[in-house]
């Protein structure tokens, strides 16, 4: 009976941990973020580690201004797309899902956005994608700020 209660503490305090952290990532300031392994770095360099090093799924937030609007992606689930160039001067296209979150109608070349979402290498700067909330709860929320509102 002793082993069965120290398993269930120790079930608790990993589910209860887990979830708290997941709700204290929601309120992180946004000049860190975490990469996969626990390694934390600031949100300027994040994005740039990950491109340098060609790394792909890690879990990035970040800023800049629009540079360019593309036309949605509207092969299977519809995708707002554009890019976005960081302070760095780093480029990355956002590509928003708008089957999961609203379509950012506002959004016009020169404002700025900032965002959470999981960053993807390629040659051209990345993708950030999964800017949207995850209907089955198994994935990091995602979101764009854009003129005060949040889309996720």
């Amino acid at each position: 009976m002793k082993k069965l209660l120290l398993i269930a503490a120790a079930i608790a305090v990993i589910y209860f941990g887990f979830f708290e952290r997941e709700r204290a990532a929601e309120y992180l300031p946004d000049e860190t973020t975490a990469f996969a392994g626990g390694a934390t770095e600031s949100v300027a360099d994040a994005i740039a580690v990950a491109y340098s090093s060609q790394r792909s799924d890690v879990q990035v937030r970040g800023d800049g201004t629009v540079s360019r609007l593309l036309d949605d992606d509207n092969d299977g689930s519809r995708h707002q797309r554009f890019i976005v160039q960081l302070a760095s001067g780093q480029t990355v296209l956002v590509s928003h899902n708008i089957d999961l979150a609203p379509r950012i109608d506002a959004l016009r070349v020169g404002d700025h956005v900032s965002f959470n979402g999981e960053y993807e290498w390629n040659d051209r700067g990345g993708v950030v994608h999964w800017t949207h909330h995850d209907p089955q709860g198994r994935h990091e929320a995602g979101w764009v700020r854009h003129q005060g509102q949040t889309y996720q």
